[in-house]
């Protein structure tokens, strides 16, 4: 299936950030979906898998979020990176040809994700890839509160052994969200989703998540 690119900048606030549009031919859904806190949309995960997206009909948005865009290393704040958010999905949509807008994020983007539906922002659904319920080791600092209000269909992929939300602690939370909050746990995966003794590139390894995640998103078709 043919996959046009584009390389773009949207305007966010003052400033401006980089994205990549990827469309298939028919595109049956649309996703933005951004980077984790210590890479940025490059980053081989984010690139192996938004490629297997596209192979699944699905266009994708990657893009930068302000800290990166200005070569910092720090994350910013919410209120940063919401707006950021903000501005992509408003871009995405303007472009969707109007086929549903999912939201994605690898950890830290996935959380801010949500934490921009919370504030408003208008998602067909999210997808979580690793979702930082808490920092590692200190599962009494939950970062759960704004997930509760949420009804829009939601995906958690975590690995087994990820130290931000081990087994048996995301599940409890997914359940008082609601049925609308499905968790699925990769075997063996830390919070980049490696498996010990099955050493693979990242892309690969973001590229395997693919399949799940267009799974959820054709069961919940309209």
């Amino acid at each position: 299936m043919p996959t046009e690119t584009e390389e773009l900048t949207v305007n966010v606030g003052d400033g401006t950030v980089s994205a990549v549009f990827a469309r298939p031919a028919d595109a049956w859904a649309s996703m933005v979906v951004a980077h984790g806190a210590g890479s940025g949309m490059e980053h081989p995960f984010l690139t192996g898998f938004t490629n297997a997206m596209n192979d699944g009909g699905v266009a994708t948005w990657r893009f930068n979020f302000p800290y990166r865009e200005a070569g910092k290393k720090f994350p910013d704040r919410a209120p940063a990176a919401i707006a950021a958010w903000r501005a992509v999905m408003f871009a995405a949509e303007d472009n969707a040809g109007g086929v549903p807008v999912w939201a994605c994020g690898k950890s830290f983007g996935g959380r801010m994700a949500s934490m921009a539906v919370a504030e408003g922002m208008q998602a067909a659904g999210l997808v979580y890839l690793g979702y930082p319920l808490h920092p590692p080791g200190k599962p009494e600092k939950l970062r759960d509160e704004h997930l509760y209000g949420l009804r829009l269909p939601m995906l958690f992929l975590q690995g087994t052994r990820d130290p931000f939300a081990l087994p048996g602690e995301l599940e409890p939370v997914a359940e008082r969200i609601g049925p609308n909050a499905v968790v699925e746990r990769i075997e063996g995966g830390n919070h980049m989703f490696e498996v010990a003794g099955n050493k693979r590139p990242q892309d690969v390894i973001g590229a395997s998540l693919a399949a799940p995640v267009l799974d959820f998103m054709r069961s919940h078709r309209s």
